[in-house]
């Protein structure tokens, strides 16, 4: 009888320990099946996951801290946060980024930026937000030195954009810087419109 006594309460054990196993990831399972405290914790990482995540509030703005700064570039970060591309604007660099304004995603067809922020062509959002990155350091001087020589910019989406100079503008993709700004990790160029790859 003792020995059956031991054995119940060692598989009680058991069935208390795995039960409070199962429950360490959260406190309460709401009717969807995650814990109040999961859903959190997914907002959270997917907000702050990778390099974009690191707070830092000692050094010089990044490319992506410049663009969550300034209004002007609200959806670019929309978009820039819905593709999870973060940590491409806060890479170490260097890099050059072609901001693009809100006026410049509005010159876009109506409701070709709705379409893209669905699930399904997030990924074809992401590779046109690449195409806005070049992996390398260009201010100004230097793009009008690539300009004079007739240089494509390499970016991120893996294609070529055409560098060309208009009396003292500069245009990229075709169309002309308006600001720059040297941030911690390169340089950001504002420009009014979207880079489409060809």
């Amino acid at each position: 009888m003792k020995k059956v006594s031991i054995s119940l309460l060692v598989l009680a054990g058991m069935f208390f320990v795995s039960c409070g196993g199962e429950n360490t990831e959260g406190q309460e399972q709401s009717s969807t099946g995650t814990s109040a405290e999961n859903v959190v914790t997914e907002e959270v990482s997917s907000n702050n996951h990778g390099q974009s995540g690191v707070v830092d509030e000692e050094s010089d703005m990044n490319a992506l801290q410049l663009a969550l700064s300034d209004e002007r570039f609200a959806t670019l970060c929309t978009a820039v946060t819905e593709t999870h591309i973060e940590d491409v604007l806060v890479n170490a660099g260097p890099l050059t980024v072609f901001a693009p304004l809100n006026s410049g995603f509005d010159k876009l067809p109506e409701g070709t930026l709705d379409k893209l922020l669905e699930p399904e062509d997030k990924s074809e959002l992401a590779g046109i937000l690449k195409n806005h990155v070049a992996p390398a350091n260009y201010p100004v001087k230097q793009l009008k030195k690539e300009a004079k020589k007739g240089r494509k910019l390499y970016m991120a989406s893996g294609n070529y954009v055409e560098v060309t100079r208009d009396g003292d503008k500069v245009l990229v993709g075709g169309f002309p810087i308006l600001e720059s700004h040297k941030v911690s990790n390169g340089w950001v160029h504002v420009i009014d419109n979207v880079i489409l790859p060809e």
